[in-house]
């Protein structure tokens, strides 16, 4: 039996546009950056040690790394859950670390003119100001923008970029980093682990209920570049709060890779996480099995995600 015309136009449709209801083109734009900090293309012990360095890291960080860079070189590409697209991905073309600077702003007044702009476009600043409780805006490498509001604050809940988190709050981070999903838990868990920069920390003191939601924003602005965030989320017993991710990139002919990973110990985590294609011609977006279902305590979860983007 032979569909209808309109369900032939419908299925053309979704095959050409996979996230119904997301305006795949909103991000395709891109505005030039005077980078101050670029660890260059290709990926070896020195990128690590640049990276480890401009974040002026602890020793027990670099060694963390070190031993992650070893597994990725030596581990196989995933077959059981990846699809063929990441066999098109050259590392030795990604740029692994881009930021301008290394402290995030707490106003929008004092984002970079260029940076501001980006997330402008986006509505992000718009959102903040509406519904949101915080907001880090990321941008390539490292967070432009980082808030939260007073109210929320004060109740004890701390809204941070992984940078400033391993930082500032090691005590807490350090007892919950790399614990959920493991490095070798495959290629790109590893390759996270080797190169992770940015991402969210989030605590919830114990019964603390964060009435508005907390949004994370990635944007990929440079071409051949990678983002590896690292998200840790820590909600204390009795405690809820909502998290909501966004990440876009502009249109490149060459290849964009973005391997994230997110790691919870909770009581009531609400996580929504909204990707559109970043070029609209090949990209993957995949989840370990054994990461996303691997449960260290009845109220801890992670997961790792990829995707690669670009022309064939």
């Amino acid at each position: 039996m032979s569909q209808p015309p309109e369900a032939d136009t419908l299925e053309a449709a979704a095959t050409e546009n996979p996230v119904v209801g997301i305006d795949q083109t909103k991000g395709d734009f891109q505005y030039k950056v005077d980078y101050e900090f670029d660890a260059g293309t290709g990926l070896n012990e020195n990128t690590v040690r640049y990276i480890s360095s401009v974040k002026k890291e602890a020793p027990w960080i670099l060694e963390f790394r070190l031993n992650a860079l070893k597994k990725f070189l030596s581990m196989p590409m995933p077959t059981h859950w990846a699809t063929k697209d990441l066999e098109n991905i050259d590392f030795s073309k990604i740029r692994y670390y881009l930021a301008s600077g290394q402290k995030p702003k707490r106003t929008w007044d004092e984002v970079p003119d260029d940076i501001k702009k980006t997330f402008e476009r986006l509505g992000i600043p718009e959102q903040e100001r509406k519904f949101l409780a915080g907001v880090e805006a990321q941008f390539d490498s490292e967070a432009a923008y980082s808030n939260i509001k007073d109210i929320v604050a004060k109740q004890g809940v701390i809204f941070a970029n992984s940078t400033e988190a391993l930082r500032e709050h090691p005590e807490i981070f350090k007892k919950f980093f790399g614990k959920v999903i493991p490095t070798g838990d495959n290629k790109f868990s590893a390759l996270n682990s080797a190169v992770f920069s940015g991402g969210s920390f989030i605590y919830v003191p114990k019964g603390v209920k964060v009435a508005q939601p907390l949004q994370a924003y990635f944007r990929i602005n440079a071409e051949n570049f990678g983002q590896f965030e690292r998200t840790l989320i820590i909600a204390d017993e009795g405690s809820e709060v909502v998290y909501m991710e966004g990440c876009t990139a502009p249109k490149f002919s060459t290849s964009t890779l973005h391997s994230a990973s997110s790691n919870s110990s909770r009581s009531r985590v609400r996580r929504s996480n909204t990707s559109p294609s970043r070029t609209g011609r090949t990209t993957s977006s995949t989840s370990s099995p054994s990461a996303a279902s691997r449960t260290r305590t009845p109220k801890s979860s992670g997961s790792t995600a990829t995707s690669a983007a670009g022309s064939r």
